[in-house]
């Protein structure tokens, strides 16, 4: 029987997958490709049958800009894939304010409840509103389909 594995030299994946004998599975500097696709760490396209639904940003200059959003994904990340500038210092990991959206209060009020952690940071923010949530903790849902969410003015 065979398997498929990619060689791994001085750490750089090469390419081209090779079928070795089961049996050689244990040879160093061989893992399976599976395993080197699943726990890769950036990606630039979504499953081919993804939903998404239109999402609106507005900038602080008031423009507007108009994406697909896929259905699961957080609003900061969204952002960065469709390069708006919605900053995300602390990549998402709720430890600052810069992703900091301005909901309209339909949508807000459809939203998940705010953590503790949340809160405390957006006491950090700029143009903090009642309608105020940080991107990185909103992930889309099918019924947020023609939302619009504002960017506020950061002061600089």
């Amino acid at each position: 029987m065979f398997a498929r594995h990619c060689s791994l030299r001085r750490g750089l994946l090469l390419l081209q997958c090779v079928r070795i004998p089961l049996n050689a599975m244990s040879r160093k500097n061989t893992v399976p490709c599976t395993s080197i696709v699943e726990k890769r760490g950036f990606h630039s396209s979504g499953p081919l049958n993804a939903k998404t639904v239109t999402v609106t940003y507005i900038e602080p200059s008031g423009d507007e800009k108009v994406v697909q959003a896929e259905v699961g994904k957080n609003l900061l990340d969204i952002a960065h894939e469709n390069d708006i500038e919605l900053e995300g210092a602390c990549g998402g990991e709720l430890a600052c304010a810069t992703c900091h959206l301005i909901f309209e209060k339909e949508m807000y009020d459809t939203l998940p409840e705010k953590e503790d952690e949340e809160d405390d940071m957006l006491d950090l923010a700029f143009e903090l509103t009642d309608t105020s949530r940080l991107g990185c903790q909103i992930c889309v849902r099918e019924d947020m389909d023609g939302m619009k969410v504002r960017i506020p003015d950061d002061g600089f």
